[in-house]
C-alpha cells in the first residue's frame, strides 16, 4: 500500500511540476542543429543528413540537453546560452538586415554595412541603442505592466504595457496609427 501511494504520489508531482512550471523554452541548441543542417545544399542532402542525425542520435542529444539543461538555465535566468552567436537575416520593405544575438543585446547590420546594437542593461533594465560612441537610452523597463519611453525630444512618458496603453502613446506623441500601401 505504501508502495502504490509512493508511486501515485511521485507521479501527481512529477505531472504538476511538468504541466505548472511553464518552463518552456527557446529549444535554441536544436535551432541551431536544424539551422546548419537545413544550410547543406538541396533538400536530398538536408534528408539524408536528417536520417543521419536521427540514427546518430544528435537530434536526441541536442533535444536532451535542450529540455534538461539549456531551457531551465533560460527559465531560471532569462538567458539561454546557447542564443548569443545566433545569427538571422530579415527582409524588410526597403533592405535586408543582419540581426546577431549578442549577451548583452542585439548587433543590427543592413545591407550597406551600417551598424547599430540594441544593448540592455540589466541592473536598470534599459534599452539603448548604440551607433558608434553615440548611446541613446530608448526604454525602460519598470514592472511586468509599464516602461518608460525616452522620446526624441529629451522628454520620458510612462506607458502602460496593454493594448490600451500603446494606442494611448501613440495618439499622445502623433503616431501613425494605419499604414496605407
Amino acid at each position: 500500500m505504501k508502495k502504490r501511494f509512493f508511486v501515485v504520489a511521485t507521479a501527481a508531482l512529477i505531472s504538476g511540476s511538468v504541466m505548472f512550471s511553464s518552463c518552456i523554452g527557446s529549444f535554441a541548441l536544436v535551432q541551431k542543429v536544424h539551422s546548419w543542417n537545413t544550410s547543406m545544399g538541396n533538400k536530398f542532402v538536408n534528408e539524408l543528413v536528417f536520417l543521419v542525425f536521427c540514427i546518430v542520435p544528435v537530434y536526441e542529444v541536442a533535444s536532451f540537453l535542450d529540455v534538461v539543461l539549456l531551457n531551465t538555465i533560460e527559465f531560471w535566468t532569462g538567458d539561454n546560452p546557447v542564443a548569443a552567436g545566433e545569427v538571422k537575416t530579415i527582409r524588410g520593405d526597403k533592405d535586408t538586415y543582419r540581426v546577431e544575438t549578442l549577451a548583452d543585446g542585439y548587433k543590427i547590420t543592413n545591407s550597406a554595412g551600417a551598424e547599430m546594437n540594441l544593448v540592455i542593461d540589466r541592473e536598470s533594465n534599459t534599452w539603448s541603442a548604440v551607433t558608434g560612441e553615440v548611446s541613446t537610452k530608448l526604454i525602460k523597463v519598470e514592472d511586468s505592466n509599464s516602461a518608460v519611453v525616452y522620446l526624441a525630444n529629451g522628454n520620458e512618458q510612462k506607458v502602460s504595457l496593454s493594448a490600451a496603453g500603446m494606442l494611448a502613446f501613440r495618439q499622445a506623441n502623433n503616431m501613425n496609427l494605419f499604414a496605407v500601401k
